[in-house]
């Protein structure tokens, strides 16, 4: 499962990004070509994170599309599906472009219940006497 590979990079530039806060989300985008699945990477992403800011985060995956063309017709189309065959003449023969990227779109910071030394009074604060 080639995921956990992917689950440790995404892992990585997520810490980076978060500065030591607590995740709670990320959305990354994939390209075709990955062949991930979002059940099998939020499953590696669950053991890679145990113990790190990011564990019990979900990973919202969004699939970029792969450029096609038919080398056989030069029928141009896009796909979520990097197996596919041409839509116009059934053809295998394709070019690819792009697809193969992987991206950390955005991360989402779990709410803190409370942040120590904030005169705010926070959630986390006990009331001050009067």
């Amino acid at each position: 499962m080639h995921e956990f590979g992917i689950a440790e990079a995404v892992l990585d530039a997520i810490e980076r990004r978060a500065n030591g806060r607590p995740v709670s989300r990320a959305k990354v985008n994939a390209g075709a070509l990955q062949r991930i699945d979002e059940g099998a990477i939020n499953q590696a992403f669950a053991l890679v994170a145990e113990g790190t800011n990011a564990e019990g985060a979900y990973i919202d995956l969004v699939i970029e599309p792969v450029q096609l063309t038919c080398r056989s017709c030069g029928h141009n189309s896009t796909s979520t599906d990097p197996l596919v065959s041409c839509l116009k003449c059934g053809g295998t023969d394709l070019d690819t472009e792009g697809g193969d990227g992987l991206v950390l779109e955005s991360i989402e910071i779990a709410e803190a219940g409370h942040v120590s030394g904030n005169p705010g009074r926070d959630r986390g604060d006990s009331p001050r006497p009067a």
